[in-house]
Parts: C-alpha cells; sequence; structure tokens
C-alpha cells in the first residue's frame, strides 16, 4: 500500500509541473501589460517601463518561468498587482470557504446518490427504477449555474428562507449552516445524478454474482445481503467515479462561488483573471489544480484498498 502510494505521488509531480507551465504560458497570452495595469492608467511610459523591469517583465520567457519555478519552490507565489498583497495569504483565506463548500456538497449528494443508485438496481425495471434514472439523467444534464440561479429565485426571493449572497460564519453556527446551504444544494445536485447512474450499474454487476446467490441461499436478509455483499463490492467503480467527479466539482465551485459571491478560491479565480492580476491567477490556477491531483491520489490509494489487485500494477 505504501509502495503504491509513493510511486502515484512520483507520478503525480511532473503532472503538476506541466500545469504550471501551462498555467504561465496561459497568463503571456492575455492581451494586457500587469505593468500597466499596476501602474494605472495615466501613468508615463518611463514609469510603466521601470515596474516591467521590477516585475522583471522585460527578460526572455524562459528565464521569466525558471525565476518563477524558484519562487514557488521556496513557497514564494508572488504579490497581487492589484491590492499589493503576497498571493499566499490571499489564498490562505480563501482555501477554507472552498473547503467548507465541497465538504458541505458532498457530505448529503454522495450518501443519497448511492442510495438510489442501489434502491434502482434492487427494483430494477420498476416505476421506482425508472424515476431514479430519469433523475439522475436529469440532474446530469442541468448546468450549475441554472441550478443556482433557480435556487436563489424560487428559496431567495419567492419564499425568502435562506440567504444567498456571501458566507455567514463557520459551519459550526446557524449563521454559516443557512448561508452554505443554497451553494451546498447548488454544487451537489449536479452530483447525485452520475453517482446514482454508476451506483446502478456496478450493484446490477453484482447482484447476479455467485457470491450473492450464495448469501441468499444462507437465508441472509435482503437489506444485509445488499449492503454486505453487493453494495460493498460495487464500491470500486463508484469510488473511482467519485473521485473523478469531485475533481470536476472544483470547477463547479468556480461558477458556483461567483454566483452566490461565496468567498472561495473560485471567485478569486475569476476575479484576478478579468482584472488582469496575473500572479493571483497564476496561484489559483496552482491551488485548484493541485487539489485536483491530490484528489486523484487519494483515489488511487482508495482503490488500491478496495481492490487488492491493484497494489501490484
Amino acid at each position: 500500500m505504501g509502495r503504491h502510494a509513493v510511486q502515484r505521488i512520483l507520478m503525480a509531480i511532473p503532472v503538476l509541473l506541466g500545469v504550471v507551465l501551462v498555467g504561465f504560458l496561459l497568463m503571456q497570452v492575455v492581451p494586457t501589460d500587469p505593468a500597466l495595469v499596476r501602474a494605472g492608467p495615466t501613468a508615463t511610459p518611463d514609469v510603466v517601463e521601470a515596474l516591467r523591469r521590477d516585475l522583471g517583465l522585460d527578460r526572455p520567457l524562459y528565464e521569466q518561468f525558471g525565476l518563477y519555478l524558484w519562487r514557488l519552490v521556496q513557497g514564494d507565489l508572488g504579490v497581487s498587482i492589484i491590492n499589493n498583497v503576497p498571493v499566499i495569504h490571499e489564498l490562505g483565506n480563501t482555501i477554507g470557504p472552498t473547503l467548507e463548500l465541497m465538504v458541505a456538497s458532498l457530505i448529503w449528494a454522495i450518501p443519497i446518490g448511492i442510495a438510489l443508485g442501489t434502491a434502482g438496481a434492487y427494483w430494477r425495471g420498476t416505476v421506482i427504477d425508472r424515476l431514479i434514472t430519469g433523475f439522475g439523467v436529469a440532474g446530469g444534464s442541468i448546468p450549475v449555474f441554472f441550478l443556482g440561479l433557480a435556487l436563489i429565485w424560487y428559496v431567495g426571493f419567492q419564499l425568502q428562507l435562506l440567504p444567498f449572497t456571501g458566507r455567514g460564519g463557520p459551519l459550526w453556527t446557524i449563521e454559516g449552516l443557512k448561508a452554505i446551504a443554497l451553494p451546498a444544494l447548488t454544487l451537489g445536485g449536479t452530483f447525485i445524478g452520475p453517482v446514482a447512474r454508476m451506483t446502478r450499474t456496478a450493484v446490477l454487476d453484482v447482484l447476479g454474482a455467485d457470491h450473492v446467490r450464495t448469501a441468499r441461499a444462507k437465508g441472509l436478509g435482503e437489506y444485509r445481503v445488499v449492503t454486505r455483499h453487493a453494495l460493498r463490492n460495487a464500491l470500486i467503480p463508484v469510488v473511482t467515479l467519485v473521485g473523478l467527479q469531485i475533481g470536476y466539482l472544483l470547477g463547479g465551485a468556480v461558477v458556483t462561488e461567483t454566483v452566490f459571491s461565496w468567498p472561495g478560491v473560485g471567485r478569486l479565480a475569476v476575479g484576478s483573471i478579468l482584472s488582469a492580476d496575473f500572479p493571483m491567477a497564476q496561484g489559483t490556477i496552482i491551488v485548484l489544480s493541485l487539489g485536483f491531483i491530490i484528489i486523484n491520489l487519494v483515489v488511487d490509494v482508495l482503490y488500491a484498498a478496495l481492490d487488492p489487485r491493484m497494489r501490484t500494477a
């Protein structure tokens, strides 16, 4: 198990370097001069040129990238062009709300998705199965922003039950739970459908296996047969899908945080790109990419834990 984890970590290092390179190059093709953004529209050409030298923008591109990598190794993500605050400080203030949003979304979406998929597989071909399948298809097809705007309009404006702007506080407070309810419903709502469909397919495959028929022949109850013998063995593809979907949730979090003005990394990324704050934008890209890589590493380790055959792969 430990060897498998180390191998996956070593494989992730080149991926992270590639992400850093792509993010760096993308910021170079943006038709905006960072020195002009920092100097302001009324700055003279001499001031702009001095700022370019100060920011190292007058050096060759490969030298800029090398210096950027050296700073990253030292834990220096640069300084924001807009507010002159270290990027790592801004990211430190936004990572917490983003993690809160993702945890609040997954903590209810994963169990419901697995439960719906298992129920659809057990009652295959019935009205319940068709309803669950239709719900799964619809849930996976609705865009995140549409679901968020619909919840804002109905729950926020019409019923006025929950707030829909900003973060009300930590999750352990009533204000924090109320504030995160709609964003978590929005982000988690698009997660249930794919999980339910994958769980249904995986459980259907296992329900016809020999060990499940043997468990029934021994007189075990249906609940125990389904949960202990069918669902447990069907979790491998479900865990893989959940891990991949959690990675994609980072992209959905960008939209959700923007719609609900949630002070997370996604909203910070959108704001920094729109304001041409290149150091901040590069920092958010690295953090979001690192989160995706870490999630995939965790999925690989869990995959090996559930299926011992993968440990020798």
